[in-house]
């Protein structure tokens, strides 16, 4: 699961919410256990501070590279301090 999927699931149980469809019992525990996903990601990000980069299945894979048409790729520049 990357953090769009996590997004649309917690939509989709607000919608259930909304209409009826999901209890507030169901609903109370999807949200507990996006909080503990959404902790895990931010341990994650800090993670990648410290070393300043690297590659994150969570993160990246919400971050599809689309570039325009001509470019082939992307140099990103990091300041320090």
């Amino acid at each position: 699961m990357n953090i769009n999927e996590l997004r649309d699931t917690l939509f989709e149980t607000l919608n259930g919410i909304k209409s009826g469809a999901i209890d507030l019992d169901k609903a109370r525990a999807i949200n507990e256990v996006s909080k503990t996903i959404i902790d895990t990601a931010k341990v994650e990000v800090d993670y990648l501070k410290v070393n300043k980069g690297g590659v994150s299945p969570f993160i990246e894979a919400s971050q599809p590279q689309q570039l325009p048409s001509g470019i082939i790729g992307i140099t990103r520049h990091v300041l320090k301090g």
